[in-house]
């Protein structure tokens, strides 16, 4: 077998040492996570640049045609970091942006990777312009001051008088300028790295390109429908093949009738998967024909997974109360326990949450070439992490990551999906291209996302707080029955961090208040659905239970529910300040006739938001409308503010969504629903105006993608109760619980 390239864009091109040097003279910067640059000349002779790619990995190439390239080491699912990383580099090194080229980072090189995961290239939880801000900067300054002193050289001035613009070193006094490109070209002997500290940097004041609303580079092959995605990858001799995996997980096929799925003109071979039943053939269409025509006797359930998520939900609430139930601590200040006691009055609650589908808009999807040996395979997929997705070749195949050729492409959504150590759809494709020796596109239906997708985890939470007698907090303590997410898409990592799952837990810890007296714990639970992070991990529902009792505490109190929290937060000037502003934006106190208004303070890792939601109800048939929400964010500094702005709407209609609609049910260890018709999201009418106010700060970015969600569902829970008097403690809250609840 041939191996195949795929040739649909050039930015399908594998980002290979000879193309980064292919230009007749450049420079080359190397830089590594640490923000280390080593240098290499590659002059035009192939000696020189076959020289030059053994010794160095590179992150920025200035070639003598001025343009600068520069390598993208994060991956893009549609949260812009494909422009706002090597926008951060391009600040320092003051490069002219409309001459930067971006190269997305196609194999596990870990000198990219990101610091906050232990340089694992790993795109996930607004970590990449919080992980990788620092080591960018340095990196730019450093490769400035290359430009800088190879121009004072050729100049013979002092580096101390030669300073740039974007795109050009200049030395004012002499009124003499070169180009990056120019200098590219230049006979540089001194190829040293120069020291930078932290004063080396640019102040905030002076950026040219940080805090700007520059257009995304990715959106406008999006918008033309020139983007590719692994769905549209077209390689010569491909197959197509769709996959029918077992309906619950551990279960296996006993017998496979496939003569109806053979006789669909087309189809070429039927083959059984560790997980399911392979259809092969000439064309998708035939493929996804015969796989509906298969006939498959399932047998050998592990138990557990064939459940119900009724049934689940109700173990999980036992589980709440049950002192010899598997717990670990996750985040405690104080005694709790003594807090609670010394309070006046007791308030309890109890919070439940439905598992939830990512439902992002592209299928699992990917493109597999395998060498005639076995051993070695060209993939194109989308995928949140070069490093994992890599592993599950190296796995799958027995073999080692120099035989692996990745194309990492842009995903159409991802929201977690694509996170996990083991990717099915990419080891399904390496199984059916090395069995039918030649190139196969793995393409799943909607209907396959939905029913073998990976889930948010279901969980019971319960709340218990003390109040003293003038209405003050004494004591937090947050119960969260969950299990570990962390256990099933990564068992690796489970390893290095048990008992502590911030995948479950995140949020449970009310980070921002001032509690002298609280404990989050974390009931292990028993897994009973395949799981994944999901938007805003556990705070998506830890936040919800938190800030919906917090609403409860202020009554209890008799307290405004803004005063309540201000109390709380008399140690987090900030958060004050953000809680303030958003009552400003709603009109907090103005009186409401046929609508209310809900509050909730919540956050992802260092970034808050406060938010409030204004609902009306139709009574009759239980549906809430959310017609204005308004929120407060403070994330630090801004990288991109247009693209904050979206990234924070994109996370509150999320978060509706999930609050009003979003609910995966289990019946017999399957999923019951199938596709956007029974798998209700919040569509274009039903989102509400959105007014966002971004705080202005220098701080270090604190991650932007992930700080809209959690604080929604509170808020609308919050909102319902000033309206109706009722409570809602279950999510989502569909009309059947509604009425329920005014009832």
């Amino acid at each position: 077998m041939q191996n195949h390239s795929a040739t649909p864009s050039e930015a399908l091109a594998p980002l290979t040492r000879r193309r980064f040097l292919q230009s007749a003279s450049a420079l080359t910067f190397a830089i590594g996570s640490a923000g280390l640059v080593t240098v290499s000349r590659a002059g035009a002779n192939e000696t020189t640049q076959e020289a030059a790619e053994t010794e160095i990995t590179a992150w920025v190439r200035i070639g003598t045609d001025d343009r600068v390239h520069l390598v993208f080491p994060s991956t893009e699912m549609g949260q812009g970091s494909s422009t706002a990383l090597p926008l951060i580099l391009a600040e320092e090194l003051d490069a002219d942006w409309d001459k930067v080229e971006i190269d997305q980072l196609d194999r596990d090189d870990r000198s990219f990777g990101n610091p906050i995961f232990g340089n694992i290239l790993y795109t996930a939880g607004s970590t990449a312009v919080y992980g990788y801000f620092d080591s960018l900067r340095i990196a730019g300054a450093q490769a400035r001051r290359i430009l800088m002193r190879a121009a004072a050289k050729s100049w013979d001035v002092p580096m101390t008088e030669v300073t740039t613009e974007p795109g050009v070193v200049l030395h004012e006094a002499s009124d003499r300028r070169m180009t990056f490109g120019e200098i590219a070209a230049l006979p540089i002997d001194d190829l040293s790295v120069p020291e930078v500290t932290e004063t080396d940097l640019k102040p905030a004041s002076s950026f040219r390109l940080i805090g700007s609303d520059l257009p995304r580079r990715d959106i406008p092959a999006k918008s033309t429908g020139r983007e590719t995605y692994a769905i549209d990858v077209q390689v010569p001799d491909m197959l197509f093949a769709a996959v029918l995996r077992a309906p619950v997980e551990g279960v296996s096929a006993a017998g496979v009738e496939d003569s109806e799925s053979l006789a669909v003109p087309g189809v070429l071979r039927v083959l059984t998967l560790p997980e399911g039943i392979a259809v092969v053939a000439e064309r998708l269409e035939a493929a996804l024909a015969g796989k509906d025509r298969l006939q498959v006797d399932w047998t050998g359930a592990t138990g557990v997974l064939a459940s119900d998520s009724e049934m689940t939900l109700s173990d999980y609430s036992a589980a709440l109360k049950n002192p010899t139930a598997e717990r670990a601590v996750w985040s405690e200040a104080g005694d709790t326990d003594a807090a609670i006691a010394a309070a006046d009055r007791v308030v309890e609650a109890e919070y439940l949450s439905d598992y939830a589908y990512h439902a992002q808009i592209e299928p699992m999807a990917a493109v597999a070439s395998v060498d005639p040996d076995g051993l070695g395979a060209e993939v194109w997929v989308g995928t949140q992490t070069q490093s994992w997705t890599t592993r599950t070749i190296t796995e799958t195949l027995g073999t080692t990551a120099d035989r692996v050729r990745l194309h990492a492409l842009t995903m159409g959504g991802s929201f977690g999906r694509r996170t996990a150590l083991q990717q099915e759809y990419v080891s399904d494709a390496l199984l059916i291209s090395k069995e039918m020796g030649r190139p196969v596109k793995l393409v799943w239906t909607r209907e396959d996302d939905v029913k073998n997708g990976r889930l948010r985890p279901a969980a019971a939470q319960r709340l218990r707080a003390g109040l003293t007698a003038d209405g003050a907090l004494s004591g937090w303590e947050h119960r969260v029955a969950t299990p570990s997410v962390i256990a099933y898409f990564n068992a690796l990592r489970w390893e290095q961090v048990r008992p502590k799952d911030i995948i479950s837990m995140r949020g449970s810890e009310s980070k921002f208040y001032g509690f002298p007296d609280m404990r989050a714990e974390h009931i292990l639970t028993e897994r009973h659905a395949p799981l994944a992070p999901w938007r805003g991990i556990g705070a998506s529902y830890t936040s919800f239970a938190a800030e919906a009792f917090m609403d409860e505490l202020a009554l209890e109190a008799r307290s405004d529910p803004i005063d309540f929290r201000l109390a709380l937060l008399a140690s987090n000037p900030r958060g004050q300040k953000l809680l303030k502003r958003v009552a400003e934006m709603a009109d907090w106190n103005s009186p409401r006739e046929e609508t209310a208004l809900g509050v909730s303070f919540a956050g992802y890792g260092d970034s808050m938001a406060a938010g409030i939601a204004e609902i009306a109800l139709d009574r009759e048939s239980g549906v809430i409308t959310v017609q204005h929400f308004w929120t407060a964010v403070d994330a630090g500094l801004i990288v991109s503010p247009d693209n904050a702005l979206a990234q924070i709407e994109g996370g509150i209609v999320f978060g509706l969504s999930s609050s009003l609609k979003e609910r995966v049910t289990i019946s017999g260890g399957e999923v019951e629903q199938s596709n956007y018709y029974d798998y209700e999201i919040l569509r274009a009418n039903e989102v509400p105006e959105i007014e966002i106010h971004l705080e202005e700060s220098e701080a270090r970015p604190t991650g932007i993608g992930e700080v809209g969600t959690p604080m929604v569902a509170a808020a609308v829970a919050n909102a319902f109760h000033a309206l109706t008097g009722r409570r809602l403690r279950h999510l989502p809250f569909i009309p059947d619980r509604v009425q329920t609840a005014l009832a």
